[in-house]
């Protein structure tokens, strides 16, 4: 449709309104969890165990937590944007996992491999120009 083809001229500001919307909301989702303390990190990082990591949960649930919360921070500016894009995909892989390992099915791991499969088209399409990362 051509009265559409027009919005090529602003791919950055989708860019933009992306890293807002992911950034922001996965500050929500782990600022709780920062906040929490060792025996919600605990918690948290147990879901390690079903990708086969079954030591320090509170160490990787923290890390999860950090991940979610200032990585969502970073991913919101477009500051190391690649490297903490990865970290997302990880974090939301063990997550997906531990979904299904617990027996939610598809339905209850949709949103974490939703998520998964954007962060990882984000590291190939990069921050855009309005970000700190700009090149």
């Amino acid at each position: 449709m051509a009265y559409l083809s027009k919005l090529n001229n602003y791919r950055n500001t989708g860019l933009l309104i992306i890293r807002v919307g992911l950034g922001a909301m996965m500050i929500y989702h782990g600022y709780p969890k920062i906040m929490g303390g060792p025996g919600l990190w605990a918690n948290v990082g147990s879901a390690t165990h079903y990708i086969g990591i079954n030591f320090l949960p509170a160490v990787w649930g923290f890390l999860a937590a950090l991940t979610e919360s200032l990585g969502g921070f970073l991913i919101l500016i477009g500051l190391a944007f690649r490297p903490v894009a990865l970290l997302m995909v990880i974090n939301l892989i063990v997550a997906a996992a531990s979904h299904l390992g617990e027996g939610d099915g598809l339905m209850g791991a949709a949103h974490a491999i939703e998520l998964a499969i954007v962060f990882a088209g984000l590291i190939f399409v990069g921050p855009g120009k309005y970000s700190v990362d700009k090149k």
